[in-house]
């Protein structure tokens, strides 16, 4: 039967469930004050004390977007409200002192929120570990360069976060000395990124990337689009000026103002050349480095890092245009993204399997390539003899066909009778999976361990399929654009 129990933090007492699995639930704790009026393009506060208990039963608020169908492949609901900045936390128990994994969503810095019930930490409080989910601002107000304002206002809602847990999670039966953070997709730019960050040292012990772009917006770029912002809402690039409109508006003209073209090679040719637009900025303050720079210079050599990603995490990108490109060799259309002939030579070579299932197909697998899986093998680089263990995630969805983006989250959490995650996996998704990723992920937050060999001393990477399996030269298909 469900109860209420109740916990004191340094804000004040919060009121959570305890769930008919087990589970405690405190769900939309805020850690800073909401990033509205006056504090909307400031960096994040602390949350003032409050009065009496706080009921923590319902979600937060997450930041401003539409209500609309689900723009991404996990279903991430938009919930109204202005104190965006909060955290979920599932315990086993307030008492006790838990392992603790810190989880942050992705959605491309612009989507997304941590109230999807993919992200539930029951699975993780059966086994002993506390999570924590969290709550950043996204887009242009996360990210966005403005004249007179603190740069990476997202990356410093994660720091704050990452403070809240160090001085709170006690009172959730959570140990602050074994904080794992762990992310997907920008979640997992943003776990290589707080490992680049100075400021952030000592606020965990333990890293999980999933799925990681190397996406990190240069100064002259982010002035650039900060700039033509403002020039299509007609205020000046000001706190002051951008503070008159609303985040909605704002959101809609950072889509315009990024916006890619129509042609596919012209995207490739962005995608490839830039990044996404609104992500973490090497600002030369809060950031000194792009994160695999930082990495290769020696930053976080003493975090354990476990890093990987799926076999197809975009290879569906050019899926809507596959009747169009359906004549078009592959080769002519990565010339047209720019894409160096010996490099494209040497990929098409390395990849020839990949051919046979058509040109969109194709150059999504060069996309994957370029954008996720290469960056495992770099990062895997930056690290040297630091302790770092690489993942693949080969099994292929029977929705798909292929081991899609995102495909290995329910894994992750071991949620795969949540109702939505048979539209991304397919009917009856295998148990014995979610056993060995889950299994893992526990293991490495609980140990520091993932259960197969480091990287540095072999050279392999542990394959999450049925089988499983160890590859020798993991994501070799990747090595040309390296």
């Amino acid at each position: 039967m469900s109860e209420h129990v109740e916990t004191r933090i340094r804000a004040g007492r919060v009121r959570g469930l305890r769930r008919d699995d087990g589970s405690i639930a405190f769900l939309g704790i805020p850690f800073a004050e909401p990033p509205v009026g006056e504090l909307r393009f400031a960096a994040p506060v602390p949350h003032r004390p409050w009065e009496g208990v706080r009921d923590a039963l319902e979600h937060g608020a997450t930041p401003k977007r539409p209500i609309r169908g689900e723009v991404t492949l996990i279903p991430e609901p938009a919930i109204l409200g202005d104190s965006t900045l909060n955290v979920d936390v599932f315990t086993p128990d307030v008492a006790g002192s838990a392992p603790v994994l810190v989880y942050i969503h992705g959605g491309g810095y612009t989507e997304g929120s941590p109230a999807s019930p993919w992200y539930d930490g029951a699975a993780f409080a059966r086994d002993g570990v506390v999570t924590v989910n969290v709550s950043y601002r996204l887009g242009f107000d996360g990210f966005g360069w403005i004249a007179d304002a603190p740069s990476n206002r997202g990356l410093r809602d994660l720091l704050l976060a990452l403070e809240w847990v160090r001085d709170d999670i006690r009172s959730f039966g959570g140990d602050p000395d074994r904080v794992t953070i762990a992310g997907q997709s920008a979640g997992g730019n943003a776990v290589l990124t707080l490992m680049a960050t100075p400021a952030a040292a000592g606020l965990f012990r333990g890293a999980w990337a999933m799925s990681a772009p190397d996406t990190t917006v240069e100064p002259e770029r982010a002035e650039r689009l900060g700039r033509r912002v403002a020039e299509l809402l007609d205020v000046e690039p000001t706190r002051a000026g951008l503070s008159t409109v609303d985040e909605l508006t704002v959101r809609r003209t950072q889509a315009v103002a990024a916006r890619p073209h129509d042609d596919p090679a012209q995207v490739l040719r962005e995608l490839l050349a830039d990044g996404i637009a609104w992500a973490p900025l090497r600002d030369g303050d809060l950031l000194p480095e792009r994160p695999l720079e930082a990495l290769r210079a020696g930053a976080a050599h003493d975090i354990p890092l476990v890093i990987g990603a799926t076999d197809d995490e975009f290879s569906m990108a050019l899926d809507a245009a596959a009747r169009r490109l359906r004549l078009l060799p592959p080769s002519l259309l990565l010339a047209r993204a720019d894409v160096p002939r010996r490099v494209r030579r040497a990929w098409l070579a390395a990849n020839r399997e990949v051919r046979r299932s058509g040109a969109a197909r194709t150059v999504g697998r060069f996309i994957t390539d370029a954008v996720f899986r290469s960056v495992v093998l770099r990062a895997l680089a930056a690290r040297g003899d630091a302790p770092t263990w690489a993942y693949r995630f080969s099994w292929r969805s029977t929705k798909s066909g292929i081991a899609i983006h995102c495909l290995d989250v329910p894994f992750f959490f071991d949620c795969l009778d949540e109702p939505h995650v048979a539209g991304l996996t397919g009917a009856h998704p295998p148990q014995e999976l979610a056993d060995a990723v889950h299994g893992a992920a526990v293991a490495f937050i609980r140990d520091g361990d993932p259960g197969w060999e480091r990287y540095p001393s072999s050279g392999a990477a542990r394959r999450f399929d049925l089988p499983a399996g160890v590859d020798s030269d993991p994501f070799a298909g990747a090595r040309p654009l390296l």
